[in-house]
C-alpha cells in the first residue's frame, strides 16, 4: 500500500522528469562524454556514493543532455532512474552500473525488497557492471540474483594528494576518529565505551564523531551518553562534512574506528589508510579485501544477514592497545596499502578503458 502510494503521489513530478529527460541525444563522439543522472547538480554536499564521482567527473567531458555513457551507483541513485535508462538505450548510449551493497534484513527489515528491486532492474540493464568489492559481488548474487552482464571488480578509488599523511603526526594524546554516515546506534555507542576502557586502563585519548546520526533523537542520546560516562570534552560531535575538511579529519587524528557490520567498500577506509591512519573495524563485508594485517586490525564477525554485529568496545580496545606500540608502522603500511590498490589516477585508467571498449 505504501508503495503504492508513493507511486501515486511522484505521478506529477516523473512527468516532468519524462518531458525534461525527452531532450537527451547521443553525443557523436568518440570519446567518453558522461552524464551522472544529475547526481553531481543537486548542490549539496557530495559523500558517500557519490563520491568517486568527482574523479570522473574531472577526467572526462560531461553534459546533461548531450552524452554517450550514462553512468550510475546504486547507493546514490537518481530519481526515476529507470526512465532515464529507457531514453538512454533508446538513443544508442551506453550504461554502466557501480554496484555497492544491497539491502538484506538486519538493517532493511521489511523493506529489502523494496530497496534491491531498482538495483536489481538496472543491473539487468547496463552495459558493464563495476562491483565495488568482491563482498559486494556476492550479496548483489544473493539478493539480486545471478547476473551474466560483463563487469568486474573495482575498488574505489581515493585522491592520493589531497588524502596524505602529515608532515608531522598530530600531537598526543591518542586521537581517535569515527567518521562517516553513523547509521545505526551501536556504531556510535562502541567507539565511544571504547574510549571509556582506554581511558580507565591509562590510555589517555580522545575521539571525534564525524558524520550525520540518522536513528530519531540520535543527538541528544549520545551527548547523554557521553556525559553519563564521563567523557564530556574527550568526545565530540560533528555534523556532515565536505571532502575538504574530511581530509582534515584525517590529518588531525591517529587512528580510525570503523565498527559498522558488512560494510562493502567504505571509502572513509580508503581515505584513512591514503592519510596514514591505521583501522580498527569490523572484519566482515569488503574490510578483509581492503585492510590488510599490518594497516590496522579487524574483529573477526561472522556473517549472518539478519543482526548487526557490532564490535564490543573490549575488542576495539584491545586492537587499539595492540597498534599503538607500532603506530608509525601501521601508518606507513596503510599509505603503501592506498597507493598500492586505491589510487584514483589508476581507477580512472580502468575506466577509460571500460569506456572505450563501449563505445568501440
Amino acid at each position: 500500500m505504501r508503495a503504492l502510494l508513493r507511486q501515486v503521489l511522484d505521478l506529477p513530478r516523473r512527468g516532468r522528469y519524462r518531458r525534461t529527460i525527452a531532450s537527451v541525444e547521443r553525443a557523436q563522439s568518440p570519446q567518453p562524454v558522461l552524464s551522472f543522472g544529475g547526481i553531481l547538480d543537486q548542490g549539496e554536499l557530495i559523500h558517500g556514493g557519490a563520491v568517486k564521482l568527482l574523479h570522473l567527473r574531472d577526467c572526462f567531458a560531461s553534459d546533461a543532455t548531450r552524452f554517450n555513457l550514462l553512468y550510475l551507483v546504486s547507493s546514490s541513485q537518481p530519481d526515476f532512474a529507470n526512465d532515464l535508462v529507457r531514453i538512454c538505450q533508446s538513443r544508442g548510449i551506453r550504461f554502466v552500473w557501480n554496484q555497492n551493497g544491497v539491502g538484506y534484513p538486519a538493517w532493511a527489515g521489511r523493506e529489502t525488497e523494496r530497496h534491491n528491486a531498482p538495483m536489481r532492474k538496472l543491473r539487468g540493464q547496463a552495459d558493464f557492471v563495476i562491483y565495488q568489492s568482491e563482498f559486494c559481488r556476492a550479496s548483489a548474487e544473493k539478493f539480486l540474483g545471478p547476473e551474466a552482464r560483463p563487469g568486474g571488480v573495482l575498488f574505489n578509488p581515493v585522491d592520493l594528494q589531497k588524502f596524505r599523511p602529515p608532515v608531522q603526526p598530530p600531537p598526543r594524546p591518542l586521537r581517535l576518529l569515527a567518521l562517516g554516515t553513523q547509521n545505526y546506534e551501536g556504531r556510535v555507542l562502541s567507539p565511544i565505551d571504547c574510549v571509556k576502557k582506554l581511558r580507565d586502563g591509562g590510555i589517555e585519548c580522545t575521539l571525534t564523531i564525524a558524520g550525520r546520526l540518522l536513528w530519531p533523537n540520535a543527538r541528544a542520546g549520545v551527548l547523554r551518553y557521553i556525559e553519563s560516562l564521563g567523557l564530556a570534552g574527550h568526545v565530540h560531535l560533528h555534523p556532515a562534512f565536505s571532502q575538504e575538511e574530511a581530509a582534515e579529519f584525517y590529518r588531525t587524528h591517529h587512528l580510525l574506528l570503523h565498527p559498522k557490520y558488512l560494510d562493502p567498500c567504505p571509502t572513509v577506509v580508503i581515505e584513512a589508510l591514503a592519510s596514514g591512519l591505521p583501522v580498527v573495524g569490523s572484519g566482515s563485508g569488503g574490510l578483509p579485501e581492503m585492510v590488510p594485517p599490518d594497516c590496522g586490525e579487524l574483529i573477526p564477525a561472522p556473517l549472518t544477514w539478519t543482526n548487526l554485529i557490532t564490535p564490543r568496545p573490549e575488542e576495539l580496545a584491545a586492537a587499539v592497545s595492540k597498534i599503538l606500540p607500532r603506530l608509525a608502522e601501521y601508518s606507513q603500511a596503510a599509505r603503501r596499502q592506498a597507493e598500492r590498490t586505491f589510487d584514483g589516477a589508476q581507477w580512472v585508467a580502468r575506466h577509460r578503458e571500460i569506456f572505450q571498449g563501449l563505445l568501440s
